[in-house]
């Protein structure tokens, strides 16, 4: 073997060490940045669990909100309602109706649920109008109607100013629900689309649960009867479109009676299945 040739070995065998420290010490550099990629990623899913749970946490609290809110809500409406016999059926009744008609109308969920919600409270004036008229079992004299008449403004006092959208749409609806489509209604006189959605459907609503049910001045009426009494309104007193969604819908509104005539104490956030349901399906399109 030839100097030449040990010479290259020597050479070739210091590549190959040069070559295999260069690879170590790649390898530990690898290494070191894996163990660093592990670090932050345990570090990345303890944070994730962390806003989990504190993401449930808070949407825990939202609901319990909401739910007190809603709950003071109904209590404000059942206030109105207090010293009438169909205590709360009332409110409840007229709040499903109209839930139901603004879903067939084509609202949207938010809509809905404001309506829901807020329709109860379209009679919230009546806490400022005396006993003797509120009770009164025979006909009011023109005196004592101009005087109930006024609790729809100190219902619109109450509402007014709010900050919660719920609580504007109620403030809507308690202005508007005894506007008429012919423009024979109050306080404003308002006529056909001029008078707010809101007020058509609670309007109409409002008055077939006044219809069906047993009031100090009057027996129920049978609900064929009270059909037809909102047929003939139909351009009159009532929005043309609302009445037909009614009509074509009036095995469910018949429904609700049936139901509430055989529940007792249902409270107001547990009767809002039509907003509910109306959400859920749309969550499970996206």
């Amino acid at each position: 073997m030839t100097k030449r040739m040990l010479s290259e070995g020597s050479f070739a065998f210091d590549q190959l060490k040069k070559y295999a420290e260069d690879f170590s010490r790649i390898y530990k550099s690898e290494k070191g940045k894996r163990k660093e990629v592990q670090a932050v990623y345990n570090q990345l899913y303890k944070h994730t669990e962390d806003l989990t749970r504190n993401y449930t946490a808070l949407k825990e609290a939202h609901e319990e909100l909401e739910e007190a809110y809603l709950d003071t809500i109904h209590r404000l409406a059942l206030a109105a309602e207090y010293k009438d016999e169909d205590t709360g059926d009332h409110i409840i009744r007229m709040s499903r109706y109209s839930a139901l008609l603004s879903e067939k109308l084509g609202l949207s969920s938010n809509e809905v649920r404001n309506i829901i919600y807020a329709a109860p409270m379209h009679d919230i004036g009546k806490i400022g109008i005396a006993d003797s008229i509120l009770l009164k079992p025979g006909k009011l004299t023109e005196e004592e109607f101009s005087i109930m008449k006024t609790h729809f403004i100190i219902g619109a006092n109450l509402l007014a100013y709010s900050k919660s959208e719920i609580l504007q749409v109620a403030e809507q609806i308690a202005i508007s629900h005894h506007e008429k489509w012919n423009g024979k209604g109050y306080p404003q006189g308002l006529a056909g689309e001029k008078i707010p959605l809101v007020g058509r459907i609670v309007g109409l609503a409002d008055v077939f649960d006044a219809l069906i049910s047993k009031r100090p001045y009057k027996d129920p009426f049978p609900a064929d009867k009270a059909i037809d009494i909102i047929k003939n309104e139909r351009g009159e007193h009532f929005d043309p479109q609302v009445v037909d969604v009614f009509l074509e819908n009036i095995n469910e509104f018949l429904k609700i009676k049936e139901e509430m005539d055989s529940a007792k104490d249902i409270p107001l956030s547990d009767v809002s299945y039509v907003a509910k349901r109306k959400d859920k399906n749309n969550n499970d399109k996206i």
